[in-house]
């Protein structure tokens, strides 16, 4: 091998043992969508049950270490030179993480309803990219004593299986954060560039190989044949403003309803919703025999505080929305089934992050938004802790998922958690087109009422 051979050899071996920190294309895709009219974010509300010796300073300052102590915390998104590749995370520099964390009380009476308009608008606030994407609230006022922390984050930064482990790097118990120099010095452009080249390298391998992969998307999305969601009143253009609206639910009779008939938790909460659906769509004296949910599907079974990206593909389902139950739990287990089969892989996934930045960079994403006929609603669904968490020697006795994404014409959505044997979903609604939650979780209650009991 020649000098320069085995230079270049040498180079190529030192970056890929020490790789450059890039943003995937879906974490790319959501940053760029952080300029639409609403921000895609997401995070959870943490109720705490104060005890003796539970103080707000303790709070405040135990939060600022634990969460300091995570990497992608204190990191931000920057911009690659032209010819460079992918935007990189690197060490904010300028990071204090007083910009991030802060106090605010309740508005009277403090309660349920009161805490979750506080935090609707706290999920719908832009959180600005020139640094780290996320805020924690602690939230104060509230009835008998309790206090609330409202966490949110960007989905470039994390997703919902990254959360969780945000989630129990703050609680009680979790083992220290690494320590490491801080900040490290962001990669030169001379390494961006090789990074770059060696990135191209390897897709041009791989794509040389299979070409079954790079056909995968359009040989299998024949088989779900989902046709474009029916115009309908889960279908109007929706402005920046949220509410939120929450529905209860023992785990163990979702668990054991989905035993009873060979289906997922998964697969009940998607039966209920569309049962709910199709009764305010009764109510609104219209008819659709399906709804088409998107739902984002995670590429991992955990994931640990040093590496909380976005690892998501999403899937679009056909759910009916009519008829008797246990015949729409055995329609949805299939369409979740030829769903997954036919899901896009990392190429067609890949392509459609390029499509979404394009079209923001042009200025058509919102035009395109607010006429979209590709689906009606999103439902996530996280299986959380099993076990009661504890912040600061303070019991957390609810967590209540939140989610919110994209605008357009998307009118709701909907976000479900386990925690310590309780399922939450929450309804986040525009509410101009739908002012009146409980016509969504007045029903999604009475169908999974009538599940448990088949």
């Amino acid at each position: 091998m020649s000098i320069r051979g085995g230079a270049l050899a040498h180079m190529m071996e030192r970056l890929m043992s020490n790789p450059v920190d890039r943003l995937s294309s879906a974490d790319c895709m959501y940053l760029a969508m952080q300029r639409a009219s609403v921000p895609n974010q997401f995070g959870a509300i943490l109720l705490l049950e104060p005890t003796d010796g539970f103080n707000l300073p303790g709070l405040m300052r135990t939060l600022g270490e634990r969460i300091s102590a995570i990497p992608r915390m204190r990191q931000r998104a920057m911009k690659a030179p032209w010819g460079c590749g992918r935007p990189v995370w690197i060490d904010d520099a300028t990071f204090a993480v007083e910009r991030h964390l802060r106090l605010l009380e309740c508005p009277s009476p403090g309660d349920e309803s009161a805490l979750l308009s506080v935090a609707a608008g706290l999920l719908a606030r832009r959180l600005p990219v020139d640094r780290p994407l996320w805020s924690a609230t602690v939230v104060t006022g509230l009835t008998k004593g309790r206090v609330a922390l409202v966490l949110v984050a960007q989905h470039a930064l994390a997703d919902g299986i990254g959360g969780l482990a945000v989630l129990y790097a703050l609680a009680d118990g979790a083992a220290p954060g690494t320590c490491r120099t801080f900040p490290l010095a962001p990669p030169s452009t001379s390494r961006l560039a090789a990074d770059a080249m060696l990135t191209r390298v390897r897709l041009l391998t791989r794509a040389m190989s299979p070409i079954r992969s790079a056909l995968e998307s359009t040989g299998s999305r024949s088989h779900s044949r989902i046709g474009q969601a029916a115009s309908c009143s889960l279908s109007k253009p929706t402005g920046g403003e949220r509410r939120l609206a929450i529905t209860r639910t023992n785990t163990a009779d979702i668990l054991a309803a989905a035993h009873r008939h060979d289906a997922t938790v998964n697969d009940v909460l998607l039966s209920a919703i569309g049962g709910a659906l199709g009764r305010y769509l009764g109510e609104c004296g219209e008819h659709a025999d399906t709804v088409v949910v998107g739902i984002p599907v995670g590429m991992r079974q955990a994931a640990t505080v040093g590496d909380i990206g976005n690892r998501t593909m999403q899937i679009r389902v056909a759910i009916p929305t009519a008829g008797e139950p246990a015949l729409r739990l055995r329609r949805v287990k299939h369409a979740m089934r030829v769903s997954k089969r036919s899901a896009p892989g990392p190429i067609s996934a890949a392509s459609a992050s390029v499509v979404v930045r394009a079209m923001l960079a042009v200025g058509i994403y919102q035009w395109y938004m607010r006429r979209q006929r590709y689906l009606h609603c999103v439902v996530t669904n996280v299986h959380g802790p099993d076990r009661r968490l504890t912040l600061c020697g303070a019991p957390v006795t609810d967590i209540v998922p939140l989610a919110v994404g994209g605008g357009g014409n998307v009118v709701v959505t909907f976000a479900a958690l386990s925690y310590a044997g309780t399922l939450v979903v929450t309804v986040i609604a525009d509410p101009d087109p739908l002012p009146d939650l409980a016509e969504i979780t007045v029903p999604l209650a009475g169908e999974l009422r009538t599940l448990f009991t088949m």
